[in-house]
Order: structure tokens, then sequence, then C-alpha cells
């Protein structure tokens, strides 16, 4: 692959200039949510362990649940194509407050590096085919700073494939990114009330 693709530090880069401080941040898993940590680690970013393909579906909900806030969504190709029914449900619902930033490196770099079933597909058309209109294939830090801006400021949902170098080697995130530490600070982070489950019977929830 050319050298002159972004790395992902460099589109990572670029998003933490552009974000505001009440974004929330979704990263899948691997590299996706290490290297996030390690440029802009706050409160807002909800990093996903062990849940290959999910990151999509949680933004969508998170969308849907703070539609007041912008949401930013990192997920990986080898993802994307793992649940592609979240793309569906995703136009279907249309959140007009979230951007969706898939890398599109071509392999599972959180597994090793093994290329994608289908390297050449074009998933920017595949989202547009889905029914999300504002999708585009992005190849420079530049075109992706200017196509991040009018996401944030539109109407959305907004879909951007981004051309990225395969990132195989792990990344080792500033602090360890234990899940139920990461849930809790992220529920305090945007108010959402605690939910108490009980042996019998249905739960209930405690405002923070």
């Amino acid at each position: 692959m050319n050298s002159t693709v972004p790395t992902r530090e460099d589109y990572y880069r670029a998003l933490a200039v552009c974000l505001s401080d009440d974004t929330l941040v979704v990263t899948s898993l691997g590299n996706a949510s290490y290297l996030w940590a390690c440029v802009r680690d706050r409160p807002e970013n909800f990093y996903l362990e062990d849940a290959m393909g999910l990151a999509l579906p949680l933004a969508v909900g998170l969308a849907v649940a703070q539609p007041r806030r912008q949401i930013v969504c990192v997920e990986g190709d080898g993802g994307f194509v793992m649940h592609l029914g979240a793309v569906v449900t995703l136009s279907a619902v249309a959140p007009k407050n979230l951007t969706v930033l898939l890398m599109q490196n071509r392999v599972h770099a959180a597994s090793g590096g093994q290329p994608v079933t289908h390297q050449d597909l074009e998933l920017a058309a595949l989202a547009r085919a889905a029914g999300l209109p504002h999708s585009a294939h992005v190849e420079t830090v530049a075109e992706f700073r200017r196509a991040l801006l009018a996401a944030l400021a539109a109407e959305g949902p907004t879909f951007l494939a981004l051309e990225v170098v395969a990132d195989v080697s792990v990344v080792e995130p500033p602090v360890p990114l234990n899940p139920v530490v990461i849930k809790q600070r992220f529920m305090e982070a945007i108010q959402a009330p605690r939910y108490v489950p009980t042996t019998f019977g249905k739960g209930w929830f405690v405002d923070p």
C-alpha cells in the first residue's frame, strides 16, 4: 500500500482537534480504543473490548438516547462487515447527531492482521445503498478534516470510510481499559441512571 496513506493516529489527531468537549465517542476493540485513549482519554469515551462489530449498534442507541449531543463512532471494516445489519438499522433510525468513522485497513488488526474477506468492497457505496446519502470514501487527512467538520455541523447521519494503513502492532493504552470502570465512568459523564439488578423480578434505576 502507498506509504502516503494516513495512519490511524493521523486521523485521530485531526479528530481530537475537531471535537467539542461534550461529544461522545464510541470506539471498537483493539487499537481503535487503545490509540484513542493515548490521543484523548476522557470520560466521554466508551471503549469496547472483546465485542467485535458492536461499536455501531451501541452508537446508534446512544445517539437516540442522547439527541442533544454529537456522537462519533469509530469502527473497523472487519467488525462492520461482521454485523452489516447495523448499517440498515442506522439508515432506518437515521439519528441526526451520529458520525461514523470506518477505518478501512482491509485487515483484522485486533486478531493479528488476517485480511478481511472482501479486499475491494466499497464500504461508502454500500452505506449509500443502505440508505445513507451522506457517505464518502476519504483518503487524506485534509479531506477527512473537511468532511468531519461538515458532518459535525450538519444533520446526519454521516458515514466516512477512511483509507488507513494497517496497524497490527498493539498500542499500549495509558491506563488499563477495565470494562466495568469504563462503563461506570461513561455513565457518570452522561448522567445516566444506574440500573440495579435483582435476583427475582425486575431491577430498578437509581438517579445519579
